[in-house]
């Protein structure tokens, strides 16, 4: 039983996901502070004044808690889009690169599709013989146009 649990663990890629893993969560701690202490200052300067932040007070002024504050909204969103594109350039990309030099296509965008007319499915592969829902048998995939 331990063996059994050794080899699941030293697998490759439960230790590839386990590093990806790290690495995100140091990069979403230094996106949040950056958003936290650089961001968020600048969007609650824009309100001005003695204000919570940007946002409008819909309840008893000064009460956090009827505050609609739209500019931890927007800090949020730009934490989000700075995680997702240094997730995508960082991790992505090279990961990418690595297995495509290994010979792995990874990440690639869908081939066409095609529509069943049995059970109107549209996400089979243009090649497929028979539906993957239904299993009725497809007609065979049209033949591109040559160029002429």
């Amino acid at each position: 039983m331990l063996k059994g649990f050794k080899n699941f663990v030293m697998r490759g890629d439960i230790v590839t996901v386990a590093v990806g893993l790290i690495i995100a969560l140091a990069l979403s701690t230094l996106i949040k502070a950056f958003t936290d202490f650089v961001i968020n200052p600048i969007i609650a300067s824009l309100q001005g004044g003695r204000s919570l932040g940007l946002g409008w007070q819909l309840g008893h002024r000064g009460n956090k808690a009827t505050y609609l504050d739209l500019g931890s909204f927007i800090s949020a969103l730009i934490y989000f889009l700075i995680f997702m594109a240094v997730v995508y350039f960082c991790i992505v990309m090279p990961y990418k690169h690595v297995q495509a030099r290994r010979g792995v296509v990874v990440f690639q965008d869908p081939g066409p599709l095609k529509t069943c007319p049995a059970c109107l499915s549209e996400d089979l592969p243009a090649a497929a013989a028979r539906c993957r829902h239904c299993c009725a048998e497809q007609p065979p995939a049209a033949a591109a146009p040559r160029p002429s």
